[in-house]
């Protein structure tokens, strides 16, 4: 509790109004890759405090559309579409569909992390498994030229996932922004324009 509340990107979250640190995680990938253009359609998968959703909505502009998904419940952000629920139940995934509808998607974005037991291999297995998930979603969802970004932990599965994402991207980056804790086994991989 203390090295979060010490935390400069914590304490500069708090200072400038974002939601969580996270912000400045895509803040850093987006100055770099471009990913969130005026208009675009963004899902944000895994949203919850909503920083991220925060700072797409801000990218994105009136134009543009963010919709935002988590288990937990969002406080309400201005321009921003909140679904609650499992991303694994079908019910979910058909409330998400329905309100991307024929619009093709620009960026999807997963943050999503599971509940955490403690036990290493059983995480792992978990925050792969959804990674997947949200694999598959941009798969049917995002337009050719549309980017996913998904935060993964190196381990077990990894290089197996690695290897999907470059059969589904032309082109896959990782990111380890300066905003991740140096000790966290997090990345982010960044897979553009669909083959």
């Amino acid at each position: 509790m203390q090295e979060h509340v010490n935390d400069p990107y914590v304490q500069l979250a708090r200072k400038e109004g974002w939601r969580s640190r996270a912000a400045f995680k895509l803040m850093e990938i987006d100055d770099k890759d471009k990913l969130l253009r005026r208009g675009e359609v963004v899902v944000d998968l895994g949203a919850t405090p909503g920083g991220w959703s925060q700072v797409a909505v801000k990218r994105v502009g009136n134009e543009g559309l963010v919709i935002a998904l988590d288990l937990l419940e969002m406080e309400p952000l201005h321009g921003v579409h909140f679904i609650q629920g499992d991303f694994r139940e079908d019910d979910v995934l058909e409330r998400l569909e329905a309100c991307v509808g024929e619009r093709q998607v620009g960026l999807v974005m997963s943050d999503m992390a599971p509940n955490m037991s403690g036990v290493p291999l059983v995480d792992q297995a978990r925050v792969m498994h959804l990674a997947e998930l949200g694999l598959e979603f941009s798969q049917a969802h995002l337009k050719p030229d549309g980017a996913f970004l998904v935060k993964v932990f190196q381990g077990s599965d990894y290089e197996a996932f690695l290897r999907l994402m470059r059969e589904t991207f032309k082109t896959v980056q990782v990111r380890k922004p300066d905003a991740s804790r140096d000790r966290s086994p997090e990345l982010y991989l960044l897979g553009r324009a669909l083959r």
